[in-house]
């Protein structure tokens, strides 16, 4: 069966409204207006050219499929709507950031034991997602834990204390917008228009709204690069100048 929505008319249900609605109600209290949006749009950058790697080679193995006719475009096995989806949820997240306050008077300085834990942690990440990958349902996650654990090395790396001191900041910017990425891609999956294969994934669930974890853990992964990497990048700007 044809699912009612394809995946633009998705994005233009669900995703571009809330992104119109954070770019009309941008505040920046953050950093700077340029600060923000330098930062974000260096983000965005990134996000795109690290993500399609990673996110056609699952596509290809067949982790998750789309529904017929869902689909407009594909470019390199990617669709159309997921290269918007990689743009949009970056500039999104990179607004709602914009409007909380960071103290970034702490100094730039950071003692070499204090980022070999930050890098510590980053690889604790990737030996999970590498233990994942030794079964087939672990493909999913453990592909994305691995995946993320280089760029959680360059923030933690860099940061990680700093990060640390403005928490309240980093779980309210991380999980507001990953819990709403969780409750339409929800909607999403019920509606058909993509689906998650059930031989690479865990089968584990998130209560409530029976999301796989997969996904979840993918919205707050991504969230939280986006948080981290615009709080650090206006942390930066601000102690060099």
């Amino acid at each position: 069966m044809t699912p009612p929505l394809s995946y633009l008319q998705f994005h233009a249900l669900f995703v571009a409204p809330v992104l119109a609605a954070l770019a009309l109600t941008a505040t920046y209290r953050l950093g700077s207006r340029r600060a923000v949006l330098s930062g974000t749009a260096l983000l965005t950058g990134l996000a795109v050219i690290y993500t399609i790697p990673w996110d056609g080679a699952l596509i290809r193995r067949g982790v998750w499929w789309y529904g017929e006719g869902t689909v407009l475009a594909r470019y390199w096995s990617i669709p159309l709507g997921e290269y918007l989806f990689f743009v949009f949820q970056t500039v999104g997240v990179g607004l709602w950031t914009a409007r909380f306050r960071v103290d970034t008077d702490r100094p730039l300085a950071t003692p070499l034991p204090t980022r070999l834990v930050g890098l510590a942690a980053a690889g604790a990440v990737a030996a999970v997602g590498l233990a994942l990958l030794r079964a087939d349902a672990g493909l999913y996650l453990g592909s994305l834990l691995a995946w993320s654990a280089p760029i959680l090395a360059l923030q933690w790396g860099f940061g990680w204390h700093f990060l640390a001191g403005e928490r309240r900041t980093v779980a309210a910017a991380t999980l507001v917008p990953t819990a709403y990425l969780c409750g339409i891609d929800s909607i999403a999956l019920e509606l058909g228009i993509w689906t998650l294969s059930g031989q690479y994934t865990t089968g584990y669930a998130v209560p409530l709204i029976g999301l796989p974890v997969e996904e979840a853990v993918f919205f707050f992964c991504t969230s939280l690069f986006v948080v981290q990497g615009v709080v650090l990048y206006v942390w930066l700007l601000d102690r060099w100048h």
